[in-house]
Formats: structure tokens, C-alpha cells, sequence
């Protein structure tokens, strides 16, 4: 009869995987003085490594701000981290890679958009805190629901 081993969540290694930073009408833009508009938009994504129990998951954050149409300035991070998991129910990986993973990368994302903001000339980006529990949900809703409607397509 085989023991059953403690389950294992362990962060290996944070990186900041890709950086981008657009400012298209600098530097007339510095001269605004309007408040711009800023759209968030953050999601991640997880995958497997090659070597068993670790994964990457990734935490992609793109920060657009606009004044009416014209883009003020576009930063995208895309912050990573590679976990060990080990010892886990199946059925308890995907909240641990969607919720967990996320949950400790949004800190270092926050950091980064904020200070690349900051050194862009602009006043910070504080991305506020995120339910990654309710995106989990809404994601396993969808595929519920897109599983259903191709199980009754003829």
C-alpha cells in the first residue's frame, strides 16, 4: 500500500518575460493636459514544462491610455513564473495553475506596470486587485457551455 505524499506548491522562478512600451505621439503627448482614459486588460495563461510537477504560467497585463482617440501611451507586461506542483488531484491543478499562480504573479505585474509608467514620463498605473477565483469560474462556465452546444450539434 503505497503512502500518499503531501501535495507540493512551490515558486521556482519569477521573470518578467516580455516588456513593451508605445508612446506614438511623444512628445507632443507630454503637453496634454487633458486626463486620459485608460483601458486595463489583464489574463494568463499556464502550461506544462517538460520536466514533471513544473509549469509556467504566464500573466499578460496591457495598460492603453488614450486622450479621445489618440493613444497617449500602450505598455503590455507580460509577467511569468515557473511552479512546481506536485501531488495534486487532477481536478485540483487547474484552480491551483487559473487562481493560485495568478494570485502571485499580480504583485510583480503591478510593479512593473507601474514603475515602466513612471519611467515613460507619465503618472503611475496602480492595477488594482483582481478576482482571479470569478475569471476561473467564468472560464469553466464557458467551456461547460461550449461543450454542451457541440455534444447536441448534430
Amino acid at each position: 500500500m503505497g503512502e500518499q505524499q503531501a501535495p507540493v506548491f512551490a515558486i521556482e522562478k519569477l521573470y518578467l518575460k516580455d516588456l513593451s512600451l508605445e508612446i506614438p505621439g511623444a512628445p507632443q503627448v507630454f503637453l496634454e493636459r487633458d486626463v486620459p482614459q485608460l483601458d486595463i486588460s489583464i489574463h494568463d495563461a499556464a502550461r506544462a514544462l517538460e520536466h514533471e510537477g513544473l509549469y509556467e504560467v504566464v500573466l499578460t497585463v496591457t495598460v492603453t491610455a488614450k486622450i479621445k482617440e489618440r493613444t497617449m501611451f500602450l505598455v503590455e507586461a507580460a509577467q511569468a513564473g515557473i511552479f512546481q506542483i506536485r501531488n495534486l488531484p487532477q481536478e485540483e491543478l487547474g484552480p491551483v495553475l487559473g487562481i493560485l499562480c495568478p494570485n502571485t504573479l499580480l504583485p510583480y505585474a503591478r510593479e512593473v506596470v507601474s514603475t515602466t509608467v513612471m519611467r515613460a514620463g507619465f503618472p503611475p498605473v496602480v492595477l488594482n486587485h483582481m478576482s482571479f477565483e470569478t475569471v476561473y469560474q467564468q472560464r469553466m462556465e464557458q467551456m461547460a457551455q461550449q461543450q454542451q452546444a457541440a455534444a447536441a450539434a448534430p
